[in-house]
């Protein structure tokens, strides 16, 4: 019923940019944060930025100053623009919604979108 689309990533250079966007839908009632997760080969997902709605934002310590999360609410819509690429950035980048559909409205759950790679290397 609920669906996370991501776009964007690619190979980038080191020190280049990269934007990526995620987009829910479906019968969705009420979202209450979304948010980017990355997973690198052999490692942990781990938290890259979330952005709860009408709260601060969050970031990983690695991408403080280099990474920005921003949410367009009217489009269900959550960008990650990465600047300053370096290799071990690389990974598969996870959108994530924390949120209640029609269904169960009083019941938010946590959704993940599939994956969208990101490789930074010359």
């Amino acid at each position: 019923q609920v669906q996370l689309v991501e776009s964007g990533g690619g190979l980038v250079q080191p020190g280049g940019s990269s934007r990526l966007a995620c987009a829910a839908s479906g019968s969705i009632f009420d979202i209450y944060a979304m948010g980017w997760y990355r997973q690198a080969p052999g490692k942990q997902r781990e938290l890259v930025a979330t952005i709860p709605t009408g709260g601060s934002t969050n970031y990983a310590d690695s991408v403080k100053g280099r990474f920005t999360i921003s949410r367009d609410n009217a489009k269900n819509t959550v960008y990650l623009q990465m600047n300053s690429l370096k290799p071990e950035d690389t990974a598969l980048y996870y959108c994530y919604a924390r949120l209640s559909t029609v269904a169960e409205w009083l019941k938010p759950e946590d959704y993940w979108g599939p994956g969208t790679q990101v490789t930074v290397s010359s």
